[in-house]
């Protein structure tokens, strides 16, 4: 029968016998979950038993008030009396109460912990400690190990991790990798702090090396790029070379051109190169510098992106036809649609083919035609210079022209900018004190933008000068340019010189595009540096500009990118809802964006009800957070909050949910996602409406060119799968993309962020075999999608007339006689189709048609892809096009000649090769740079007679 009532057990405890009491605890113990709102009002009675020190069964009381405490709610003096409760708290017990005061006290402790890192003079509670310990020790008595190391890393007790870490390396060195590959990951998403980060990466380093028979060389790799240690990698090459680890060493090369900063790729190479107790003439450091150098990477990457080009012409012809060509902002949409389209696929004839359209554009417009040539052969190392050559300075060109393709070159080169940087620098140097004349203003703004772009976290000193000479010229033409590109070269430094310069001269100077130009150079310039930015984000907040807070949101945003920081969250939502300037509200929700980069499923639940704002500046921000979080991912809940946007009453608010969306659909077919169709469909209908205003059809071109970025064989990637760590040059792009709102040729920014969607697998030798994999999924839910066709012109009705059944009859008659002679008969009428090549094109297409024969037109949807089907997968073909979701499925065949240098696991990009069979022939797949290095033949000796000699006298 269960007992109704404390009360006898509460009477006893004012007995002066201590053995009643004890009694009485001990029963009230047992019952106090189910009396505990009775025992509550008792519970001074329980608190002054504890406080007796002569009291022998003082702990117990103190264990009854905690549980009172717990179920009345209040968890800190539920946790202050499970404390003081010691051994009577077991932590074994199968209890809700002992889960949440073990958890609170966790938390608790890790607080405590975290603070003590920083500061020594932080006191824990004995007994605290003790809880801690003990649940530590459960964990690793039970072999919860990744359990025991999460809970180590959020209390900041490296400590404890090495041990565990260390006594597995003993044990079992298998699973002491997977564990540090496991720390690995947590240091991204559970440390806050990154001094502890840093100290956390550089102990799992030396326990690596420490490794006898797993030398796990991909995981150094990994943490080298997260801490951005140039003298980590450069002994790991020296390791690999010395051991002769070739094809991990070409990988390990590989890896890092496609992640770490252009700093640490420079100091590798220089060190590398110039380094005396290295062989230089060692045929494994030679390709290694080769490979560092970007060019194998650009140049595999634009072979794909041309080889499978598989841009819908169609559309853009459409669009540019509905568009006036006249306007500004129209002739300007599809420019950047057009570059979007071939982003990195050396395809511009849409240009040559329309230059009587191209010749519409003035000014600024021109200036974006001609940068658009830096997006469309991005990456094209080899012919970058000679592309451009006709409309950089010394050309006849107008200065916009001039200037726009300062900033292509900036663009090709984007990220690998050793080549040209000089080059760029030398033209500021030069012009950078003159800035002031409109035309040499228009010419800096390019170079200065070009410099900023190609030389993107290279930290050069010199650089940065030469751009802040620009700067004080005072021009907000230049001036604006040269602000945005020293952030862009000093991007994640922190440089406190830097940072004092910029806020400095933003303060000063009364031109409004200058100061917002320095705020996003500020904003760049602490990107990644979590609460070491806190300084300069507080400064900015408190600005009475409200540039300057716009460039604070911006701080905010790309100092906890990817974090998911909940303070930053919070300082963001606080700023979206209570600043007093627009701008800096649409800034705060649109930088919610990158926060969440990781933690992307949580930014439609996030963003919900500011999209209902009454603010359009909100509503567009919410849009654009949602592009970039969910950027790639085809995310049907952020979709959903986006549908009602893109029918927004406001233009500009429809414009930013067009863009968004089409940045989350990017690369998708209606078969994996069936509402593309209706979205590519609504594009169009935008573009056409005649009523429509004209920032949503601006809007509109710009998400045709997104959707269908790159031939449609690029994504939007803003994590590295490899090394598990964000994509800077994918972030940056969209964060000075999303500047287009005030500055449209800021747009091209874009294209930093389009990763091409492939897997290319290379020899050791850096050439592309032709070969196979295996996908085992569906071909039609990866395919392209299908192609617009042009709808035929429809002709006006015609007035019908009445016809007899007489002529009728006599008519069909008269058909069949003639039968095909008939068809035969209208088809001179029919003029041939002539298609005038230039001599590039010409030689395009020739070079093409020497390295694939059997590659047909790339109209042909089918053809373009290489796929051959079998029962249980189909085939794909090395350098084709495999979306992130299909790389899934792929894997390499079984026993197959070429074999991953690293274990395939669903990963994309380049990709080592052994070639188990060497001896054998294989076909190569030549590369665009092959394909235009076209070696001129040796001339065949010869003799001139006398009677030549005295022609060529006479001529």
């Amino acid at each position: 029968m269960a007992l109704v009532s404390a009360a006898p057990y509460l009477a006893l405890l004012v007995e002066q016998d201590d053995s009643l009491k004890s009694y009485a605890l001990q029963s009230l113990n047992n019952v106090v979950d189910q009396l505990w709102a009775e025992i509550a009002n008792n519970i001074t009675d329980l608190e002054e038993l504890y406080e007796n020190e002569n009291f022998v069964s003082r702990s117990l009381a103190a264990l009854i008030v905690s549980k009172v405490y717990y179920n009345l709610g209040d968890f800190e003096a539920s946790v202050k009396y499970s404390l003081f409760a010691g051994d009577e708290f077991n932590i074994e017990e199968q209890s809700q109460y002992i889960e949440t005061i073990v958890s609170q006290c966790i938390n608790l402790y890790n607080s405590l912990s975290q603070k003590k890192f920083s500061d020594d003079s932080v006191e824990i509670d004995t007994r605290l400690a003790a809880v801690f310990n003990k649940m530590l020790e459960k964990c690793i008595s039970a072999n919860e190990l990744k359990l025991a190391l999460g809970i180590s890393l959020e209390s900041f007790r490296l400590d404890i991790v090495e041990d565990i870490l260390k006594q597995q390396i003993k044990s079992n060195e298998e699973n002491a990798l997977n564990l540090i590959n496991y720390v690995l990951v947590c240091s991204n998403t559970v440390i806050n702090n990154t001094t502890f980060r840093t100290k956390v990466l550089n102990s799992l380093i030396q326990l690596l090396m420490t490794l006898s028979n797993n030398h796990d060389f991909f995981t150094v790799i990994k943490i080298i790029v997260q801490l951005n240690d140039s003298t980590l990698a450069i002994e790991l090459f020296k390791e690999l070379v010395d051991k002769k680890e070739d094809l991990i060493a070409y990988q390990a090369s590989f890896d890092l051109v496609n992640t770490a900063s252009q700093e640490l790729l420079d100091n590798v190479i220089n060190v590398l190169s110039s380094d005396k107790t290295l062989d230089q003439t060692n045929a494994i450091l030679k390709k290694i510098l080769t490979i560092l150098s970007g060019v194998p990477t650009c140049d595999l990457d634009i072979t794909f992106l041309y080889k499978n080009n598989n841009t819908d012409i169609t559309i853009l012809n459409k669009t540019k036809n509905l568009l006036e060509g006249r306007s500004s902002i129209f002739h300007s949409a599809v420019t950047f649609a057009n570059a979007f389209m071939h982003a990195g696929t050396t395809d511009d004839s849409f240009f040559r083919k329309n230059l009587e359209w191209l010749g519409r554009a003035t000014n600024w417009s021109k200036f974006s035609a001609t940068a658009a040539l830096g997006v469309i052969h991005k990456g094209n190392l080899s012919q970058g210079r000679s592309i451009l050559k006709p409309y950089l300075p010394g050309s006849s060109g107008a200065p916009h022209t001039k200037g726009g393709s300062l900033f292509a070159l900036g663009l090709i080169y984007a990220g690998h900018g050793r080549e040209i940087i000089d080059y760029l620098k030398s033209y500021i140097d030069e012009h950078g004190n003159s800035a002031g004349s409109n035309d040499t203003d228009v010419m800096l703004h390019g170079a200065a933008l070009g410099a900023g772009v190609a030389g993107m976290a290279s930290g050069s000193e010199s650089l940065y000068e030469a751009l802040k000479v620009v700067l004080y010229s005072d021009s907000a033409i230049s001036g604006q340019a040269a602000g945005l590109a020293m952030g862009l070269v000093m991007l994640g430094s922190g440089n406190e010189n830097a940072i004092n310069d910029m806020l400095t001269y933003a303060q000063e100077t009364q031109h409004e595009n200058i100061i917002r130009g320095l705020a996003i150079g500020i904003a760049l310039l602490n990107y990644g540096r979590e609460e070491k930015a806190d300084g300069i984000i507080d400064k900015l907040m408190t600005q009475e500009s409200s540039i300057l807070r716009y460039g604070g949101a911006f701080t905010i945003s790309l100092a906890y990118a990817g974090t998911g920081s909940n303070s930053a969250i919070k300082k963001l939502l606080h700023y979206a809802v209570s600043d007093p300037s627009d701008d800096v509200r649409r800034a705060s929700v649109l930088g919610l964006g990158f926060l969440l980069i990781r933690d992307y499923t949580a930014a439609p639940q996030i963003v919900e009800l500011l999209s209902q704002s009454h603010n359009p500046h909100v509503r567009y921000g919410t849009a654009l957070a949602l592009g970039i979080s969910c950027a790639g991912r085809a995310y049907a809940p952020a979709i959903e909050v986006l549908e009602p946007l893109t029918k927004d009453p406001v233009d500009f608010v429809r414009q930013g949910a067009l863009i968004a969306s089409s940045m989350i659909l990017i690369q998708q077919n209606e078969f994996a996602y069936p509402k593309v169709k209706d979205f590519t469909k609504q594009l169009a209908d935008t573009i056409k409406n005649k009523h429509e205003d004209a920032l949503a059809k601006f809007g509109a071109t710009l998400a045709q060119g997104i959707i269908d970025a790159g031939g449609r064989n690029v994504t939007i990637h803003l994590e590295n799968a490899q090394t598990n760590t964000l994509n800077i040059k994918a972030i940056v792009g969209l964060t000075v993309f999303v500047q287009s709102w005030y500055w449209f040729p800021l747009a091209h920014f874009l294209s930093l962020s389009f990763a091409p969607t492939s897997i290319i697998g290379v020899r050791g030798d850096l050439k592309a075999p032709q070969f196979e994999f295996n996908c085992h999924t569906k071909p039609e839910l990866f395919q392209y999608p299908p192609k617009v066709e042009e709808a035929k012109e429809k002709q006006p009705d015609k007035i019908a007339t009445a016809v007899l059944s007489t002529t009728a009859r006599a008519k069909t008659r008269a058909k069949k006689k003639l039968g095909k002679k008939h068809e035969d008969d209208e088809k001179p009428e029919e003029k041939p189709k002539v298609e005038v090549l230039s001599d590039e094109k010409k030689d395009k297409d020739e070079a093409k048609d020497k390295s694939d024969k059997s590659e047909d037109s790339k109209d042909n949807k089918n053809e373009s892809v290489p796929v051959r089907y079998t029962k249980t997968a189909f085939k794909v073909s090395n350098l084709t096009r495999v979306l992130p979701a299909q790389s899934n499925y792929v894997s390499f065949i079984k026993d197959d000649r070429f074999v991953p240098i690293r274990k395939f696991r669903g990963t994309s990009g380049i990709i080592v090769l052994e070639d188990t069979k060497p001896e054998e022939p294989v076909e190569i797949i030549r590369t665009v740079r092959q394909l235009n290095t076209t070696e001129a033949p040796i001339p065949e000796p010869f003799t001139l007679s006398a009677e030549d000699l005295k022609e060529l006298e006479e001529e």
